[in-house]
């Protein structure tokens, strides 16, 4: 998803929209090439809190590649039809866009605007919880799932409202260029990243963060970087001038507990989880983590399980 283009409509809240731009804009400053787009029906867009937006009235050439939001705006009323918040010409795009294998996503109710391009049919959506039964009732042939902060289903992505914008992006940054990406980031916006109901624990590479230490964060921004690669004690410590004794009773005050090597490990075998979840032999995800082979990483799933 190079191109990212916000599909604007009157009413649209801020944070819903400022917060993804936020995401992507911030990978771009770290050199990865995300181009931010913003597209309406009209030249001037009014937002819920009152500021006007500009916005281009012709949309940009799209690929396979590229992502189209689309941030909540005003929240439907119980019991109501769908209002006329795009054009069908608009409603079209979006259907286009993902029928030509595009990916398509929604913060809070722009839910309702997926819903109304027939996006939600036969595929699992989330939405602000103050919506989830008036959408439930308007896109039965969805399956709404509830208290969970984004879903994705066929490169359909919807998230709860707000800030979960936030980390429906961050999830996609994640997903196209790994969780180093995507903690990075997170850490360079000074957020938290999280995932959806079905993976209830945040990143380990964030999980361990919430400390003040500059030693340790630079350690672990070399770990985080490079856990995959062979990373003695002994170099860690002397790329942040510490010694190895005092790197390790740094490390271990500031993330609960944790070595340095038992950070590397969590990290290895976090991301090795994810390679199995998505189709990977337990000894092609060991190579690609770091391990030799695969009697470490079974010894670790083991000992988590």
């Amino acid at each position: 998803m190079s191109h990212i283009a916000f599909l604007l409509v009157p009413g649209v809240h801020l944070l819903d929209l400022a917060g993804p731009a936020q995401v992507f804009s911030t990978a771009a400053d770290f050199g990865h090439p995300y181009t931010l787009g913003y597209v309406a029906e009209q030249p001037q867009v009014l937002s819920a809190q009152g500021l006007r937006l500009a916005a281009e009235t012709e949309w940009p050439v799209l690929g396979p590649e590229d992502l189209i939001v689309v941030p909540g705006c005003q929240s439907p009323q119980p019991g109501s039809d769908p209002g006329p918040g795009l054009a069908p010409a608009s409603l079209h795009r979006l259907w286009e866009h993902h029928a030509r294998g595009g990916t398509v996503a929604s913060i809070c109710a722009g839910a309702d605007l997926l819903g109304q391009a027939g996006l939600l049919d036969g595929r699992r959506f989330t939405t602000h919880h103050e919506l989830q039964d008036e959408l439930a009732r308007r896109y039965p042939g969805g399956v709404l799932v509830r208290d969970v902060l984004f879903t994705t289903d066929d490169r359909v992505v919807t998230s709860a409202g707000i800030a979960s914008g936030i980390d429906l992006a961050l999830h996609l940054l994640a997903t196209r260029h790994g969780p180093a990406v995507a903690a990075r980031t997170a850490r360079d916006m000074v957020v938290h990243t999280r995932r959806n109901g079905h993976e209830p624990q945040a990143s380990a590479m964030l999980r361990h963060r919430s400390h003040l230490d500059d030693t340790v964060h630079r350690a672990q921004n070399l770990i985080d970087a490079r856990f995959a690669d062979p990373l003695p004690l002994a170099q860690l410590a002397a790329t942040v001038g510490v010694s190895e004794r005092t790197l390790t009773r740094l490390f271990t005050r500031a993330t609960g507990g944790l070595t340095p090597l038992r950070y590397q490990q969590t990290l290895r075998l976090e991301r090795a989880e994810h390679l199995i979840g998505h189709g990977s032999t337990v000894e092609a995800a060991a190579r690609a983590v770091g391990f030799e082979d695969a009697r470490m990483l079974r010894r670790l799933r083991t000992r988590v399980a």
